[in-house]
């Protein structure tokens, strides 16, 4: 009797032990919203310098040592171009005169062709610490 109860016995711990375990994850719809605003912090933070600004492209017109020459092709490029800005920048012994402020390489290359038919000495797209505004829509 003792025999059939202790092989009843080990039966059961067998088929328990065997027995295919599931589990069952029910999860907060907060930690999708969680997990968005994460991504958009991350994204945000990687487009930032070590200063806190944006980092970007720019479009070198010219580098001269001309002052007067840098100035004159500022003012040009803003009447030819009101929408974009213009930037004057002096790294001795150059003035380089930039204009625009672009998140991604391809925005600056819409520009750039235009530029390049203007300016014979060809342009250059330059990575630039830029002015940005993220969208509301980025907002958390």
């Amino acid at each position: 009797m003792k025999a059939l109860f202790s092989i009843v016995i080990l039966c059961l711990l067998f088929s328990i032990s065997y027995a295919n375990d599931t589990i069952i994850v029910r999860k907060d719809h907060r930690l999708d919203i969680l997990a968005q605003k994460q991504m958009i912090i991350n994204k945000r933070s990687s487009m930032l310098t070590s200063t806190g600004q944006y980092k970007g492209f720019r479009i070198q017109v010219i580098s001269t040592r001309d002052r007067e020459n840098a100035f004159s092709i500022k003012a040009d490029l803003l009447t030819k171009f009101p929408e974009e800005k213009v930037y004057v920048m002096f790294q001795s012994p150059n003035f380089k005169v930039r204009i625009g402020n672009f998140i991604t390489r391809e925005d600056a290359e819409k520009l750039r062709k235009p530029l390049n038919k203007m300016f014979k000495n060809g342009v250059f797209i330059v990575e630039d610490v830029i002015d940005y505004i993220p969208p509301a829509d980025e907002e958390f």
